[in-house]
């Protein structure tokens, strides 16, 4: 039995790229759409946003000297290729997906419109929210926290590379440990960097909790979703 109804689902574009330097690995996202496809023949109702780290980074440096917003800009339009990329995949495994981008390109994807959004996610299409927040200064953890706000999402689900938020860092300290669940308060005191700042705000705020997961341990979404112990689980 499910736990949740809705999710928002936030990938990173650098997951997309699997072991290449950049682009994305069509193995790779195939897999990744197989796990997404698992979790709506479940009845749930899923929307994505996903980041253009694997194509353009705006912090990054190939943007050295270049205007922050214009840098920003590209990143968006970065998400938007991986977004068509991602429903393109959704399409060839069965799946209907649409792509709704917060900056007007009307001949590629339609523009983002919140009650539309909501239809499709109550027809049982996946929404793929492209193009971050629309403006310059905000990552796309804020986008995900955003809309999941907005389309009444039960839950962000943050995939990344390990496999859940750690009292340090796993890689350089064999000590550390996997918290199971973290509130929003501790998180801040320990100054554990789940989301970027205005992200997490907003998530505490609205009272949406998140879960810190890792996209590349198969059937990791499915347990998700099913309530079980994986991952970190930050709530209120």
């Amino acid at each position: 039995m499910p736990a949740y109804k809705r999710i928002l689902l936030k990938l990173s574009g650098e997951a997309l790229m699997g072991d290449d330097a950049y682009g994305i690995n069509r193995a790779t996202i195939v897999r990744m759409v197989q796990e997404i496809r698992e979790v709506t023949q479940l009845g749930i109702e899923v929307a994505v946003v996903i980041g253009g780290g694997n194509i353009f980074r705006g912090v990054a440096g190939g943007s050295v000297g270049m205007d922050r917003a214009t840098a920003d800009y590209m990143g968006m339009l970065a998400t938007v290729m991986n977004s068509l990329a991602l429903a393109d995949t959704m399409r060839q495994e069965g799946m209907t997906a649409r792509v709704m981008s917060a900056i007007g390109i009307e001949q590629v994807v339609e523009p983002y419109v919140r009650p539309k959004a909501l239809q499709y996610l109550e027809e049982g299409k996946i929404v793929v929210f492209a193009a971050g927040t629309g403006n310059p200064f905000f990552t796309t953890d804020t986008a995900a926290a955003l809309r999941g706000a907005e389309i009444g999402a039960e839950i962000v689900l943050k995939a990344t590379k390990v496999d859940g938020v750690y009292t340090a860092d796993p890689k350089t300290n064999p000590e550390a440990t996997r918290y199971s669940r973290i509130s929003f308060d501790e998180a801040i005191t320990r100054n554990l960097q789940v989301m970027d700042g205005a992200a997490f705000a907003l998530c505490r705020d609205q009272k949406l909790p998140i879960k810190v997961f890792s996209i590349f341990k198969p059937g990791a979404l499915k347990r998700v979703v099913q309530g079980e112990d994986e991952g970190t689980l930050v709530h209120v």
